[in-house]
Formats: C-alpha cells, structure tokens, sequence
C-alpha cells in the first residue's frame, strides 16, 4: 500500500513527465528530483542548488531492475553486499552503462544509485515506473532541508516544483556512500 493518495502519485508523475521538479522526503533529508532522461530538468536541479554538473547525481529506483539502463553489473564480489543493503538508507557508485548520460553522472565513469526504502520516494519511483534524480534540497554550501519549512525557506513556492508531502526517514542526514568497486566509504551517514 503506498503511503501516497493515488491522486498525489498521479499528479506527481504527470508532473515528473512533462519535465516538472519535485521535492520529496526520502531517508534522512528532503531531496529534489526530476526524470534523469530530461537534461532541461536535470539542468534546473543543478541551477537551484547552484550545483556543476561535474560533480554528478544520485539515482534512486524502488528495485534494482531500475537501475539497469544506468548501470553495469557491479563487481561480482561485492554484489551480494549491495543486495543486502537494499532496499535501504545505502548509496553505491557503479560502473554507468553507456546509455547513462553524462548530466546524470557528471565527469565520472560511474552513477551514484540507491534501491530507496523511504516508503514516499520508492512509491513516487514504481508510480513513474523509473527511477528518479535525487539530490539534497539546498543550495550549495547550505544544509540540506531537514523540513517542508526549510525546503520552501531554500527555494520559496516556485510554480516548477511540485512539493510531495510526507516524513522524513530516521537518518541523521543524507545517506552514507560506498565505492562498489573498492567497497570504501565515501560518505558517511549524516555528513
């Protein structure tokens, strides 16, 4: 059962395909998202977090069969380690596939994605049937919105951002990240 009204999905989504911004809730903070195949929407992400398209962007699906346009198989080895991790509040860097566009994963050779347990995100990833950008929501050098409250402080009531409601997950900020090839901690919870 999504945690969602069918109504607030459908309008999410509609939005979400006719190239619209949505802020959401997902682990620890709230997040922007968008379709990572829409370069004009992925652009106006990066625009308001005043974010270079170098540095990349997170992918997060409801499952892992999302994902797979994005990606290439992860490491043998650690592929049961990703598996037990998700669903959940853990992002990994693959290999990009040669079909994930470079807006999605900057000047890298890999994509940073995440199989979300946050019941609002994965419900808005099966409903648009695709996973969705997913980047703090904040300006660069700011922190990232703990709230509806901070989000609409960050970015006001602009027409292009749809707000979809719902709490927060128990994090204590954005989620850790791990290399899937070296099995390092980039980032960990919180940071």
């Amino acid at each position: 059962m999504s945690p969602l009204p069918r109504w607030r999905l459908r309008k999410a989504v509609r939005h979400l395909k006719t190239g619209g911004l949505i802020a959401y809730p997902t682990e620890g903070v709230w997040g922007l998202g968008c379709d990572p195949w829409n370069l004009e929407a992925v652009e106006r992400i990066l625009t308001l977090k005043q974010r270079p398209v170098e540095k990349g962007l997170i992918l997060i699906a409801s499952d892992f069969g999302q994902l797979m346009p994005f990606i290439l198989p992860p490491p043998k080895e650690r592929f049961p380690q990703i598996l037990r991790s998700w669903p959940g509040a853990v992002t990994w860097i693959l290999p990009a596939s040669p079909t994930c566009p470079a807006w999605i994963r900057g000047s890298h050779a890999t994509v940073a994605t995440r199989v979300t347990a946050h019941p609002v995100a994965a419900a808005l990833c099966r409903a648009f049937g695709a996973p969705l950008v997913s980047t703090s929501a904040n300006p660069a050098q700011s922190p990232p919105a703990l709230s509806a409250l901070s989000l609409r402080r960050y970015f006001g009531r602009r027409a292009d951002l749809l707000l979809v409601p719902g709490p927060v997950g128990n994090l204590r900020g954005p989620t850790p990240i791990f290399d899937a090839l070296s099995g390092r901690c980039l980032r960990r919870e919180g940071e």
